[in-house]
């Protein structure tokens, strides 16, 4: 037993081995999607802000504030939410390398022919697959931690980017 009191990985049946690694890869999968969605708030909240400032520029007449501090605002704005967009990308497209050989990795699946594929896959035993959804889960894993980090730096810019932004649209805000 381990220290929890569940059975070590190494005393379970080959089967027992292969349904704990893929479950490993599917909790790791699930993952993907909560950090999408979040990436995809801060993406709108981006493109929302852009819009209203740039709607309100457009829009309205002359500035209550200096031209060249207006101008310095959006300066600064923009300069904070391309950063804020950068990381947006980088969490959204991260790097997919890895995985060589992987009968489970869906780049490696596509570089091989589909009948190439069904033959590896067939003849692939228990624990060479338990291996790969293990170093599947690992490999997402990595993944995930790029895609986090983006989804942090990305919030982070964005909320930088609030105080020139607010303080734009007040330049234009008569009172």
């Amino acid at each position: 037993m381990a220290e929890d009191g569940q059975p070590a990985l190494g005393r379970l049946s080959e089967e027992d081995r292969l349904k704990a690694a893929r479950d490993q890869l599917n909790l790791v999968l699930s993952f993907f999607s909560r950090v999408d969605t979040k990436l995809s708030v801060v993406l709108g909240a981006n493109v929302g802000m852009l819009g209203v400032l740039f709607t309100r520029v457009t829009a309205s007449g002359a500035p209550t504030i200096s031209a060249s501090a207006l101008w310095g605002l959006i300066v600064g704005f923009l300069t904070l939410l391309g950063f804020s967009s950068y990381h947006l990308y980088r969490g959204s497209f991260p790097s997919l390398e890895g995985g060589a050989g992987s009968l489970v990795y869906f780049r490696e699946i596509a570089v091989r022919g589909e009948h190439d594929f069904i033959v590896a896959f067939t003849r692939l035993s228990s624990s060479a697959l338990t291996e790969d959804l293990l170093s599947q889960s690992w490999r997402n894993s990595v993944i995930l931690t790029q895609k986090f980090a983006s989804l942090r730096r990305a919030y982070v810019w964005s909320a930088f980017s609030i105080v020139p932004w607010a303080l734009a649209l007040a330049g234009y805000t008569r009172f």
